[in-house]
This record gives C-alpha cells, sequence and structure tokens, in this order.
C-alpha cells in the first residue's frame, strides 16, 4: 500500500511555478499481518512427523518337538549377527559343533543379497512372472496377492534364519531383514544364538581382526 506525500511547491524565477514533487512510502503493516497470518496456517495444517519403528516379534520356546516348524536342511541359510557392524557370518544347512564352517559376509549387494538371490531364484522368476502379469492387469491385485503369498511360502522356497546377540547392533537385524525383503524370502525367523554358534563367532572374528592387523 503506497501513499503520496505532497512535497513543497512555490513560485520559481520569472513567475513560473514549480512542479509538485511526490515522494512514495509503503506501507509495510499489511505485509506483516499476511505473513502471520500465513505462519498460524501453516503451523495449524502441518502434521508433526511421527516416530518409525518396526516391531521384530521372536518366536516363541517350545519345548515339544510337535510345536516346532520343521525346515528343509538345503534350504536353509543361517546369518549371524555379532556385535560389531562387521561381525557378520552365515551357514547352511544344519549347524553341527566342530564341523560347521562360518563364512564371512556383510550387508552389502555383494554379500547377503547376492548369497540370497541365488538361494531363491526359482521363487523370484516366479515372483517377476506374477509382478508381469499384475503390471499388464491380467491379474487383479487381490489375485496377485494370493497368489504371492503362495509362492514365497512354497516348499521350494528359501529360508533364512538370522541369529543374534544380546549387544547385536539393531541397524544390522533390519538391514538384514530389508536384504531379504528384496531377494523375497518370506520364511524367515530371528532367534538367540545357541552358545556353540556364539563360541564359533567370537573365535571367527578374533582370527580376522589378528589377520587384518
Amino acid at each position: 500500500m503506497a501513499e503520496i506525500v505532497e512535497g513543497g511547491g512555490g513560485d520559481g524565477k520569472h513567475g513560473k511555478k514549480k512542479a509538485k514533487k511526490g515522494s512514495a512510502r509503503i506501507d509495510m503493516t499489511p505485509m506483516v499481518d499476511l505473513a502471520f497470518l500465513l505462519l498460524t496456517f501453516f503451523v495449524l495444517a502441518a502434521t508433526l512427523a511421527k516416530p518409525k519403528a518396526m516391531e521384530i516379534l521372536y518366536p516363541k520356546e517350545v519345548d515339544d518337538d510337535k510345536d516346532q516348524t520343521k525346515v528343509k536342511a538345503f534350504l536353509t541359510t543361517t546369518i549371524l549377527l555379532g556385535e560389531d557392524e562387521d561381525e557378520i557370518f552365515y551357514y547352511e544347512g544344519v549347524y553341527k559343533k566342530d564341523s560347521t564352517q562360518l563364512k564371512k559376509t556383510d550387508l552389502s549387494k555383494d554379500g547377503v543379497r547376492k548369497l540370497m538371490l541365488e538361494k531363491n531364484k526359482d521363487i523370484i522368476f516366479l515372483v517377476d512372472q506374477l509382478k508381469d502379469k499384475a503390471a499388464k492387469k491380467e491379474i487383479s491385485e487381490a489375485q496377485y496377492d494370493e497368489a504371492y503369498k503362495e509362492v514365497v511360502g512354497g516348499e521350494n522356497a528359501a529360508i533364512c534364519i538370522i541369529k543374534t546377540l544380546p549387544k547385536t547392533k539393531y541397524k544390522n537385524v533390519i538391514s538384514s531383514i530389508d536384504e531379504l525383503n528384496i531377494c523375497s524370502v518370506r520364511k524367515r525367523a530371528i532367534q538367540d544364538m545357541t552358545e556353540d554358534e556364539e563360541a564359533d563367532v567370537l573365535v571367527k572374528s578374533t582370527e580376522l581382526n589378528l589377520r587384518n592387523n
């Protein structure tokens, strides 16, 4: 909003009148009011970011063999997460003391992901076919969801067991689950390490530290 203020005038030489000059002054009051109105609107309309959390449910302990889930050894991979971020090992099949050899891996695309993509390649192929059909509208979303659950939960689907220690980094657990999601590995469980597995992880980690130093 501008306000014109008239300046001086008067007669000049030879009796000629000088043109009156005006100076402009901007009134910022309406602009300040508008700024506060906008600020109030955005404060009231904004949604505060809610903390996101992932709930992890550990399987219940059972004493009766009938309550335990039977899995095929050749389809099973066990990932052992140590206390440090780089203490990540795995073995395939059934763990046997003094004979099972732990292998070093990591949570990169060349680590757990590469391992599980190869292990679960048949299931991934079927999932890709379902995605292609869904993209072409050959099947509905409900049909896709039902078929997907059947495929990833089939008898030939890879199985992954993530085992942790009390001081395992939560970040590593989440990253492991993310890698399994990428590889369409839905048959999975999170468990505590056995004493023998924990001892093997400690030995393997010590060996690697001595080798690096």
